[in-house]
């Protein structure tokens, strides 16, 4: 099988596409002929040695997937050769061929079309986490003011839509005019674009001064500090992930002013440690997709000869919603 390859730390021109061979699954694995990998920051993370945890070299980089079962493991009975599942991993997507724990898979109706096996393999970590952070993190209740930052990017459009459907008032920030067209496709009551407008006056002025209940940020940087001082008495501040690659300093007397909360948000670590949780957003998550509540948007679709391209498009903050890599087009 062919895989694109990290063998040392740095940017993802440095991968490589090889041809390995097929891996063998263990007791409690299975083997996925991959359909669709989703391009997501955490790769990027881990192919520059940046992430929570470090692969032994080489390795494939990607977590999010989707396919169909090729092998199984012998401890495996809930599944079979044949399923159309989606998988998340720490790593290994990248490629034609990769092993999943198959406690960390979900199998799909055999008669999924090819359309929604697309959406499956790249919704799942944008919209679990977004969902994990706003329901259980945030306990968000329904009239209550969230402002998503970033919020043309994969997290960000999941955390408007979910948002929405809880019930929330949804003020969404993006750095342009396409992101926020995309943030108002998926039902942001208001926008702000935070590139020409003031981000803290325009809070002001869109909540008459209360500030807001909740605040997404998956960005970090400069924008961290005027959208703390925006959040209202009580709010809860969700510290999801640092896409400008800048980690903020919090002066901590903003949270005691408002009696405030900061909450840190990592969706992994949750799956690992609370899975009875975990499985019960991720039905809530499909039974929105397959009732068209949400709409997971793939811009743009890759070849995995392509797949540094794609991680380069995203560290560049020019992606729309998500990319995907596709591991059986080669080119």
């Amino acid at each position: 099988m062919k895989a694109i390859v990290c063998e040392a730390w740095g940017p993802p021109s440095s991968l490589q596409l090889r041809d390995l061979p097929s891996p063998v699954p263990g007791p409690k694995q299975v083997l996925v002929r991959t359909l669709v990998a989703a391009v997501n920051f955490p790769d990027a993370l881990i192919v520059a040695g940046k992430y929570q945890f470090k692969p032994e070299f080489p390795f494939s980089p990607g977590g999010e997937l989707s396919g169909e079962i090729i092998a199984i493991g012998n401890e495996v009975k809930h599944l079979a050769i044949g399923d159309k599942v989606v998988g998340i991993t720490p790593y290994g997507a990248y490629a034609q061929e990769v092993l999943v724990d198959a406690v960390h898979i979900v199998p799909l109706p055999r008669d999924i079309t090819d359309a929604d096996l697309e959406l499956a393999g790249s919704f799942v970590l944008t919209y679990g986490t977004s969902l994990h952070a706003l329901k259980d993190r945030a306990q968000a209740q329904a009239g209550e003011t969230l402002l998503v930052l970033g919020a043309g990017g994969g997290v960000g459009l999941a955390a408007v839509e979910i948002g929405k459907l809880l019930g929330m008032r949804v003020i969404a920030a993006a750095s342009s005019e396409e992101k926020l067209n995309a943030a108002r496709e998926r039902g942001a009551d208001e926008t702000i674009n935070y590139s020409s407008d003031d981000l803290r006056e325009r809070i002001k002025a869109l909540t008459e001064g209360r500030g807001v209940d909740v605040v997404y940020d998956p960005v970090g940087g400069a924008l961290a500090e005027p959208a703390l001082r925006s959040v209202g008495w009580r709010g809860r501040y969700l510290v999801v992930g640092f896409a400008t690659g800048d980690i903020p300093k919090i002066a901590t007397n903003l949270l005691l002013l408002k009696g405030s909360s900061l909450v840190g948000v990592f969706w992994g670590e949750f799956v690992r440690r609370e899975p009875e949780l975990n499985a019960d957003n991720m039905k809530l998550l499909f039974a929105w997709l397959q009732h068209r509540k949400i709409h997971p948007l793939i811009s743009k679709r890759y070849p995995l000869s392509q797949a540094s391209q794609a991680l380069d498009a995203l560290l560049a903050r020019q992606a729309v919603g998500k990319l995907v890599v596709l591991p059986q087009q080669l080119d």
